[in-house]
């Protein structure tokens, strides 16, 4: 059985591709076969290989299946800018019932936990009238929901399970991220997990610590899988 979750975050730059592939490692660990999709990407270098964004090469390092780039990242765009505007500027539009074709394709294949990352936070736009939201409610995903944990996280947090929920998809669980080092750490962090467990209608998968190194394999022994495994069967 396939089990395939959208990942999301409260914002951008809260750690959604650091907690993806801790997510995949983690279930790698397990014996599952793993595999991701970036859908969309900007913020790509140019390469002798095509254009190529730093988080859909870890997502595609952390996974176990073999997928070609252009599989992992359908759409990369180069400036590190709102998709749409990159799209935009790029000449592109990117199509969410393309996107979820292509993540179908990899949803039917050998993969038995596969992650679907988003760009952002929920209501990102791909295009006039078009959200990278559109893409989990075509697939009709279950998401998890990755926390950034700095001031203001409950209500983006809270904010964002609205919408989730708005859009007819289940909550599958959450990941508090500490994206911030010690000089900038949240203050009162355990009261504002207190009640981010007490708010969110959905298991807490694990509290990453802040990681220097940005290696995802020392997340994986922070998170649990049993609520998304279980949640499947």
């Amino acid at each position: 059985m396939t089990r395939t979750f959208f990942v999301t975050g409260t914002n951008t730059e809260v750690g959604k591709t650091y907690v993806s592939a801790a997510l995949l490692a983690a279930a790698g660990e397990q014996g599952l076969q793993t595999a991701a999709v970036k859908p969309v990407a900007s913020g790509c270098e140019q390469t002798d290989a095509g254009l190529r964004n730093s988080d859909a090469l870890t997502l595609q390092q952390a996974m176990t299946v073999e997928m070609p780039y252009e599989q992992v990242n359908p759409i990369a765009l180069e400036p590190a800018i709102a998709p749409h505007i990159a799209a935009m500027e790029a000449g592109r539009r990117p199509d969410p019932s393309r996107l979820a074709g292509i993540c179908r394709g990899v949803m039917s294949g050998a993969a038995e936990f596969v992650l679907i990352e988003g760009a952002g936070g929920w209501r990102v736009p791909l295009a006039p009238r078009a959200f990278l939201s559109d893409l989990p409610r075509a697939l009709e995903l279950p998401v998890i929901l990755v926390v950034g944990m700095e001031l203001g996280c409950i209500n983006h947090a809270l904010l964002t399970a609205e919408a989730i929920r708005h859009d007819g998809l289940p909550l599958a669980g959450w990941v508090a991220n500490f994206v911030r080092g010690p000089q900038r750490e949240m203050p009162r962090s355990d009261e504002n997990l207190m009640t981010l467990r007490a708010l969110l209608p959905a298991p807490c998968l694990g509290v990453m610590p802040f990681d220097e190194s940005g290696d995802y394999r020392n997340g994986a022994a922070h998170l649990d899988l049993s609520p998304l495994l279980s949640s499947a069967d």
